[in-house]
C-alpha cells in the first residue's frame, strides 16, 4: 500500500469529516475514525491493502450504491450487514460524492439538534 496516498486520503477526510459540528478523530482498531459524541461515523479502512472509508448509510442505500458501482462501493465486513457503506478512495473517487456520503453518515449517528446544522449535502441534495 501506498503510505503517501494514505496519508493524503487521510487528510482529505479530516477536511470533510472536522468540519461537521462537535466531529472529531480518534484512532480505534488500528484505523482512524471520525465521531460525533462518541458515536462512529466514517472510519478510513486500510488493512486489506486497498484504501476506502466506511460509513453508515440510510435502509436500501447499501444494495442501490454497490449494484450500480461495485468498483467503487462495497460491503464492509463487521458493519455491512447494519446497513454501512464501504467507498474505494484508491480509485480516484468523486469526492463530492464521498462528502455527500459522509455527511448523510453523520446525520444518521448524530443528535437531531446537530444533524439540523449540517446543510443536506454539499451540493444541497441528497
Amino acid at each position: 500500500m501506498d503510505e503517501a496516498f494514505l496519508s493524503r486520503a487521510t487528510e482529505r477526510m479530516r477536511s470533510i469529516c472536522l468540519t461537521l459540528p462537535e466531529a472529531t478523530e480518534k484512532e480505534a482498531w488500528g484505523d482512524v475514525t471520525f465521531r460525533v459524541r462518541d458515536k462512529i461515523f466514517a472510519m478510513i479502512k486500510s488493512g486489506d491493502g486497498r484504501v476506502s472509508v466506511w460509513c453508515k448509510a440510510p435502509p436500501g442505500s447499501q444494495q442501490v450504491l454497490v449494484g450500480a458501482d461495485p468498483n467503487t462501493f462495497f460491503v464492509p465486513p463487521y458493519v455491512g450487514p447494519k446497513g454501512w457503506i464501504g467507498v474505494r478512495l484508491d480509485r480516484g473517487p468523486d469526492w463530492e460524492e464521498v462528502d455527500a456520503i459522509v455527511r448523510r453518515s453523520y446525520r444518521l449517528v448524530s443528535p437531531k439538534r446537530l444533524a439540523a446544522m449540517v446543510e443536506r449535502t454539499s451540493r444541497g441534495k441528497d
